[in-house]
């Protein structure tokens, strides 16, 4: 594993502007993506990805939370934090990959929700938990990564999954560090302390089991090493497909519910 580094290092090299993004890992992992849009109720969220892919001859359906490099990408994909219709969307491909019997993988990178009014006029909490609940029955494995930041609600209506990986520098919290110093100590300025206590790094999430398997970064992953670490995780990828193809839709639903049972 690389450098041991501190909860608060770790956060700031899981929002760090040159971390890949979920459309780089789909293009390294997978061949042929194919992206699809829109929600059938309000419209497209650049926030969220998603679409067919392929892996080795088998169909995937791929879906991610999408941050941008530069201020005007950051912009246009309103900084990785999705609108209910970008949880729409994402749903709406779930139930596709189950009607076809197509695997789900996610990739998970927000800071959290999007908050603003006009989300919560259009149903923000009821579209995270319409996922929750939906994808709870889903009777197709679901894989899902935290690539970057996994951030609060916002990141849980794309993880619940079959098995949860973790990036080694990537977070997954209740709240930023920044919110949870700003509600328990009136403080912003002590996130750093906060993220040393809120256990969000990705060896305190293995041990609390809240994750089944960590991907190594010898090196924080950037796009000079993207290619070396995600030929390891499509040989990842393959094996929890063949592993759950041994079960039947029943019993990969019941394994998803167990799981989130034991917690």
């Amino acid at each position: 594993m690389a450098e041991q580094l501190n909860a608060w290092e770790r956060v700031q090299i899981s929002r760090s502007a040159g971390r890949p993004t979920s459309l780089d890992y789909i293009s390294f992992i997978f061949d042929d993506f194919i992206e699809l849009h829109g929600d059938r109720c309000y419209g497209d969220d650049p926030a969220i990805v998603g679409g067919l892919a392929g892996l080795n001859g088998k169909t995937f359906t791929v879906i991610g939370q999408q941050k941008g490099r530069t201020t005007k990408e950051n912009v246009k994909r309103n900084f990785g934090m999705p609108s209910p219709e970008g949880y729409r969307k994402a749903l709406r491909l779930m139930k596709q990959a189950e009607k076809f019997h197509r695997p789900i993988i996610c990739f998970v990178d927000t800071p959290g929700a999007y908050c603003g009014i006009e989300a919560e006029e259009r149903g923000q909490g009821e579209a995270i938990a319409r996922n929750l609940y939906e994808m709870a029955g889903l009777k197709v494995p679901i894989l899902s990564i935290m690539i970057g930041e996994g951030g609060s609600g916002g990141a849980i209506a794309l993880a619940v999954a079959n098995e949860v990986w973790i990036m080694e520098n990537a977070t997954y919290s209740v709240l930023s560090p920044e919110g949870f110093a700003a509600i328990l100590w009136k403080d912003g300025k002590r996130a750093p302390e906060a993220a040393s206590v809120m256990k969000i790094t990705a060896s305190d999430l293995k041990n609390l089991q809240v994750v089944e398997e960590i991907i190594e970064e010898e090196e924080p992953i950037g796009i000079d090493n993207i290619e070396e670490i995600t030929a390891g995780m499509r040989e990842k990828i393959e094996a929890f497909v063949k592993k759950y193809e041994q079960m039947t839709p029943e019993e990969i639903c019941a394994k998803r519910y167990e799981r989130f049972r034991a917690f």
